[in-house]
């Protein structure tokens, strides 16, 4: 017996399909690209017409490689495009050596005639180096929150699962690209059409660009004291300039030994090295995904002296941030 499968009556009357131009990088994300390509056959499925098209194009036409190890075929190089084209590049770790100056280039030229552009997962990076998100709202994954506002201080970055700022979009990457072309095919062809694609996909509850991408404090601790977490909270907006345990205390209405012990019973550690770990993990994704020197990511992490960086972060890494550096240069 054959399954059946609900058509869905369509909203809109587009004449031909929309196509989506997918750029892969060396690296990008597998998971942020299957995600948005799925949900354009789907609908094409559900809506038992071509609604959409895609291609993959890259620098060189040939041949990339996911972060997983995958290779995949282009369809073709970087060219000219279509004015009602929808580019979405996808890039994932590493996303400052794939950026290349003919993508860059290329970017900007294309960009010119008006398409909607788009960056999924770390590919918020790329958009920005073109200057297409100047004066925009955008998003990136979390992991590189930190070097995107460093690097990017004009540009407004949230914390959303996706964000569409004009005809700019970008995700935090994972399955949130599922949320932006779901959002996408709603505007598109109804919600109808957006929600049985969801089900498809056995998607239960559709995220909007309020929704921000990283867990909550108590779900990501697994913790749930409330003073606890709004600590925490406190340390993670406070990297640059620390808070003293003791001001940190009395703003949650507590002493510094009921503090301590606060984090010694839950996190089986005090207050002070649980924030130097937060800060030093905040300085290594600095290294690793900046040119900042490591004077200023010393700065940056609320550390005055370079040299007690340096002793702090071997001791947590046990590597110094010169040989940090050092061994992300030598990877291929």
């Amino acid at each position: 017996m054959h399954e059946q499968k609900k058509l869905v009556e369509i909203d809109g009357t587009q004449d031909k399909p929309r196509r989506f131009v997918f750029v892969l990088m060396n690296n990008f994300s597998m998971l942020s690209f299957a995600s948005a390509l799925e949900c354009l056959r789907i609908s094409n499925r559900m809506g038992n017409k071509d609604l959409y098209s895609w291609t993959l194009i890259g620098e060189g036409g040939e041949g990339v490689t996911c972060s997983a190890g995958t290779s995949f075929q282009l369809d073709a190089d970087l060219g000219d495009l279509q004015r009602d084209d929808v580019v979405l590049l996808c890039s994932g770790v590493q996303v400052q050596s794939a950026t290349t100056k003919k993508l860059l280039g290329w970017l900007r030229r294309e960009a010119r005639k008006g398409l909607k552009v788009g960056g999924l997962c770390t590919a918020a990076y790329v958009l920005a180096r073109a200057g297409l998100l100047d004066g925009k709202k955008a998003t990136i994954h979390w992991e590189n929150a930190d070097s995107f506002i460093e690097e990017f201080d004009e540009i407004e970055l949230t914390k959303s699962v996706f964000v569409i700022d004009g005809n700019r979009m970008t995700t935090a990457g994972g399955t949130s690209s599922i949320d932006l072309l779901l959002k996408l095919i709603a505007n598109d062809h109804g919600e109808d059409l957006a929600n049985a694609v969801a089900d498809q996909l056995i998607y239960s509850s559709i995220r909007t660009d309020q929704d921000t991408q990283r867990l909550s404090v108590p779900t990501r601790i697994g913790v749930r004291h409330p003073k606890l977490s709004t600590v925490i909270q406190m340390m993670e907006a406070n990297i640059e300039e620390p808070i003293s345990p003791s001001t940190l205390a009395r703003d949650v209405g507590m002493s510094t030994r009921q503090l301590e012990r606060l984090f010694r019973r839950y996190l089986n550690r005090s207050p002070k090295r649980y924030y130097m770990e937060l800060r030093l993990q905040k300085a290594r994704n600095l290294l690793m995904q900046t040119d900042m020197s490591v004077i200023n990511v010393a700065l940056a992490c609320g550390f005055a002296s370079p040299s007690h960086f340096s002793k702090c972060y071997r001791a947590h890494y046990d590597t110094t941030p010169y040989r940090e550096r050092g061994s992300l240069a030598s990877k291929p």
